[in-house]
Order: C-alpha cells, then sequence, then structure tokens
C-alpha cells in the first residue's frame, strides 16, 4: 500500500484515458475471477496533530495479476490551503515472488490545476511515460533512467510482500513515477512501541522500516527536498492472513513538514476493524 500517501499531498499522480480502458478490461476480468480484496482508509495528519487528508486505497489480487487503486482528499484546515483530490492506479503480473507492474495511471487535482502522467512497462524493462502538463527540470529522466523501475504503489506493495515473507524491510527500489526518477531505499528499525501503535489498539509484533528517497532524476532541485516525501519511519503489522503485512503508521518527512497516516479501517480476507483514534 502506499502507498505513497505523502507524494499525493503535494504532487502529481497519473490517468490517460487510453490506460484507463486498459484497466476498465482489467478490472472486468478481475471481479470475473473473483480476486482477493483487501481495502484500508488511512487519516493523515500534519503539524499539531492537524487532520488534512484521508486516503484510501484498495489491493486486488488474483493467482497472477493485481491492481491497486488510491484515492486522496484534503481534510478539514488542510483543504484550506491545498483543495487537493488524486487517483492513482496500477495493473500487474504476479509469478510467483516476482512482480512486475504493466500500466500506471493516474490524476491530480490541486487548487483548482489538473495534471497527468501515465506510466507503460515492457516485459523486457522498457518504460514509456506521458505526462501533461510537461515539466522541465534541471536534470531530465530519459529513456536509460526509466528501464527496469517500478511505480511508487507496487514500490510498497513490494515491501510489504518482503516483510511478509522474509520479516525484513532491507530492500532498494528504483521508482519512475511518470515525472521523476528515484531510488527508495528501506532498512530495518529495532523493534519499538509506538504510542501510535498503542493508539491503534494492534496486538502483536510489528515490524519498522526506515525509507529514504534518493532524488536521481526528474526533480526541480538537486536533493528533492522540495517535492514530496523523502524520508520517514513506517509500522507494519500481520493483520491479515496471507502474503501481506499492513501498514499501520506511516510518519513522512516532506517540504511541508511531517505528514503522519494513521490506519484507522481495514477490510479484507475474513477482517473488518476500525481503529480506535
Amino acid at each position: 500500500m502506499n502507498r505513497s500517501m505523502a507524494y499525493c499531498l503535494s504532487k502529481c499522480l497519473t490517468r490517460s484515458a487510453r490506460g484507463a480502458g486498459l484497466l476498465l478490461l482489467y478490472l472486468t476480468a478481475a471481479h470475473a475471477a473473483d480476486p482477493d480484496r483487501i481495502e484500508m482508509r488511512i487519516e493523515m495528519f500534519g503539524t499539531a496533530g492537524i487532520h488534512v487528508a484521508t486516503n484510501h486505497t484498495v489491493v486486488e489480487e488474483t493467482s497472477e495479476q493485481y491492481v491497486i487503486t488510491t484515492d486522496v482528499e484534503s481534510r478539514g484546515i488542510g483543504a484550506v490551503f491545498i483543495n487537493l483530490t488524486s487517483h492513482s492506479e496500477v495493473r500487474g503480473r504476479l509469478t510467483g515472488a516476482a512482480v512486475r507492474p504493466q500500466a500506471y495511471l493516474g490524476e491530480v487535482r490541486r487548487n483548482g490545476g489538473v495534471s497527468r502522467n501515465q506510466v507503460e512497462y515492457a516485459s523486457d524493462g522498457t518504460v514509456t511515460a506521458q505526462s501533461t502538463p510537461p515539466v522541465e527540470t534541471h536534470r531530465p529522466v530519459t529513456p536509460p533512467l526509466m528501464r527496469g523501475t517500478v511505480d511508487q504503489l507496487t514500490a510498497f506493495f513490494l515491501l510489504e510482500r518482503q516483510l511478509a515473507a522474509r520479516g525484513s524491510c532491507a530492500l532498494v527500489i528504483g521508482v519512475f513515477d511518470g515525472r521523476r526518477r528515484y531510488d527508495l531505499h528501506f532498512t530495518d528499525v529495532a523493534p519499538e512501541l509506538s504510542q501510535a501503535i498503542a493508539d491503534r489498539n494492534v496486538s502483536g509484533a510489528t515490524k519498522i522500516c526506515h525509507m529514504r528517497r534518493e532524488a536521481v532524476a526528474g526533480f526541480m532541485d538537486d536533493g528533492g527536498r522540495t517535492e514530496g516525501a523523502y524520508e520517514g519511519t513506517l509500522w507494519f503489522a500481520r493483520l491479515v492472513r496471507g502474503d501481506l503485512l499492513i501498514p499501520v503508521v506511516m510518519e513522512f518527512t516532506t517540504e511541508f513538514g511531517t505528514v503522519t497516516g494513521r490506519l484507522a479501517e481495514l477490510h479484507g480476507r475474513g477482517v473488518h476493524q476500525q481503529f480506535t483514534k
């Protein structure tokens, strides 16, 4: 999941009519096959605990394919400063332990402006993209830099699957979101009981990961510190059976300060749970 919620609060995601049509065909087939489905509602908070946004994420899996959709809408006082709604989605292939996106699509509407991206991933690792409006950056993203990357939704999906399978955060993932190319570095953090975790009433062991984003190309500044989440800590727990750990709390450092996401509701794989606070 996540599902990079803080990214949605600040920059563009993707969408296109052509890609949406392809995704609709896939979703129709997936629903016919009765895919495994997990739904999450995550509430986002800014400085001083101000409620700024709501994130809805759905993960659907069959034996061979997956679809992830994320919708973010600004809330409360956050909507006064950033009137934002966004939708992003990815469909991809599952082959054993291998995960590979096929198409990433989305759209973000922010303070009256609209930006869209589309990314397609070929089986040979070639990646192509379209984005509107076009943006000129200090270092453009070239085709060789795109090659072998995944979208950010798939990146977190990969982490969640690895945590369930091996219990380790140690992972480096090359990401291209349609505009920016970066590497996500995940490392293990010593276990601890976070007050935020306690507030979720989550029982059992949790796994904590540190995230660091390394800007490669497509950013307005060399370090990428003015565009979305560039560092964070994420708490995961085994709340559903199967191949995924679920993010319970996420703390991201962004150009707006610290943004915290807290799992508020979870449905899927026999679980129907709302969390306190």
